[in-house]
């Protein structure tokens, strides 16, 4: 009988050291077709408690809060000021993971290599990739992404009422006793999404049409530009895997300079310093920019902060760039 314990107990143990190497070797990459965690139906929860939810980003943590109310109680991978695109997940993100009722995650590529793992996971773990349901002719789909399509679709709050929907139907999926508040929650938090693109919309036409153009660190704001009327820039491309080189900085220094644009901004996820060089190269083209503040790109501010959540986050980058661009 003890030879028998041992020897379930070593299974045990080798089957969660697979899936913790599998995980902290993750990279950046991944391939042109995102993975889907599909892994067969929905699986109810069958403990008692509040549904436990883990997200990776906390936009998605944020939204999954905001619909589930009491019922859930959300884990978020990611916090302030971490990169996705360069994120590899810890010990603890694994206990996470495995221990979740259901797991939120962003796909298109954002989480790397993770997806691949999400997949697997998928087999005990109900998992949803909160994009799925966008349809591909609004997403971005940029040539110089070879063909992949861009993952940072938060920044269209149009495209983000569709998420929160998707988490909506994965949550009533997995708790379907709770599906009357799910959908109440999820119809008020749409209604604040609705005002907050509106909010959007006013606010970027408020800039002049000549100095209406966003510079950043990296190119996360196409959707942004695309949804409410402004030309975005950026110096390193959608990934920020991909270093900035000496042309990189020369093209958009001489594109600030010959426009007169007034600002370029630095990322609460990205290093100041490629902006700050920026600056220094249009300066000695006889220019004049300034770096117009911080903005909340790939991931939120600090928790119990307003820039903490994804409503506040969003209406703080808007406020951001109008008062520096107007």
């Amino acid at each position: 009988m003890l030879n028998i314990i041992l020897a379930l107990l070593r299974r045990r143990v080798t089957s969660v050291l697979t899936v913790a190497v599998a995980v902290a070797t993750l990279g950046c990459g991944g391939t042109p077709h995102d993975a889907q965690a599909g892994g067969g139906p929905m699986r109810p929860k069958t403990h008692a408690g509040p549904l436990k939810v883990t997200a990776t980003t906390g936009m998605i943590a944020d939204t999954a809060k905001n619909i589930g109310g009491e019922w859930v109680e959300v884990a978020g991978l990611m916090g302030p000021g971490v990169d996705p695109h360069l994120y590899k997940a810890s010990q603890g993100d694994i206990e996470k993971l495995t221990g979740a009722d259901l797991i939120l995650y962003n796909g298109l590529h954002l989480e790397g290599k993770m997806g691949d793992v999400l997949v697997k996971l998928a087999r005990t773990v109900s998992t949803v990739q909160v994009t799925e349901s966008i349809p591909h002719d609004r997403l971005r789909e940029p040539p110089e992404f070879q063909g992949q399509y861009d993952p940072h679709v938060w920044f269209d709050v149009g495209l983000w009422i569709i998420v929160a929907e998707r988490i909506r139907d994965g949550l009533v999926a997995v708790d379907p006793d709770h599906k009357a508040d799910y959908e109440k929650n999820a119809a008020a938090h749409v209604e604040q999404l609705r005002q907050l693109d509106t909010y959007a919309r006013e606010q970027i036409a408020t800039i002049p049409k000549e100095q209406r153009v966003l510079i950043t660190a990296h190119d996360a704001f196409g959707y942004f530009g695309r949804a409410y009327d402004i030309e975005v820039m950026g110096l390193q491309g959608i990934s920020t895997t991909a270093e900035f080189g000496t042309q990189d900085v020369a093209r958009l220094a001489e594109l600030i300079a010959t426009r007169d644009i007034k600002a370029a901004f630095v990322e609460s996820s990205v290093p100041q310093r490629s902006i700050e060089v920026l600056v220094n190269e249009v300066k000695s083209r006889n220019g004049v920019v300034t770096i117009g503040g911080q903005l909340f790109s790939d991931a939120m501010g600090e928790a119990n902060s307003p820039e903490g959540t994804y409503l506040g986050m969003v209406r703080y980058n808007i406020d951001t760039i109008a008062k520096a661009l107007r």
